[in-house]
């Protein structure tokens, strides 16, 4: 299917059928991952043939990627959106408690889609750019919100690169791995120090 053009869907009538395309893919990859996923289903899912998907996509990664779009806004929007309604004096507590909270919640509801996409990462390169281009932006963004608060801690992206990476980790333990050994009320609470602490105290 390489050699036949792929087009850019112009009339809404074509324009909601590629829509329904990439949300059958998202559900379908969600639901029963990637790999287990193919697009014979996804144009069964669309109610589409198939011809009609090949029309729009070479091929189901294609699909992932537009997939990987709407899943992004998905997840960090409410994240730009908390961090653009902070305003100083910084409170840090409420924002690393909120930032936790979310991280736990999209976990929760995107977990096999996150499974399939961050397995995808370590093998795929345009997937993988994606996120740390988004782990970028992020980091960025944030930075610069806590510098127009006044927020003068030093090696400031740093800090919040490893923040993001610690909630990160805590999210994936507290919601794919249930060790019975840990308390994760506790585990919860260290988390919140230890970041707390990385940006109140200015050593």
């Amino acid at each position: 299917n390489m050699s036949q053009e792929v087009r850019e869907p112009q009339q809404k009538r074509s324009i909601d059928k590629k829509n329904r395309i990439i949300e059958a893919g998202y559900e379908l990859f969600a639901k029963d991952g990637y790999f287990n996923t193919n697009t014979s289903e996804i144009a069964k899912k669309a109610g589409v043939s198939t011809g009609i998907v090949y029309g729009y996509f070479h091929d189901k990664r294609d699909i992932l990627i537009e997939v990987l779009d709407i899943y992004v806004d998905n997840v960090f929007y409410p994240v730009f959106e908390m961090f653009d309604k902070i305003t100083a004096p910084v409170d840090f507590d409420f924002i690393i408690t909120h930032s936790i909270d979310n991280a736990v919640t999209v976990h929760e509801n995107n977990a096999a889609i996150h499974e399939a996409l961050h397995s995808m990462s370590h093998t795929d390169e345009a997937v993988n750019n994606k996120f740390i281009a988004l782990e970028d932006e992020l980091t960025l963004a944030i930075a610069d919100k806590f510098r127009s608060l006044g927020v003068t801690t030093p090696s400031l992206i740093e800090r919040i690169h490893f923040a993001m990476d610690i909630v990160e980790s805590f999210s994936h333990e507290f919601v794919y791995d249930h060790h019975t050994y840990i308390d994760y009320d506790a585990m919860r609470k260290i988390v919140e120090n230890t970041i707390v602490s990385l940006f109140e105290d200015k050593q």
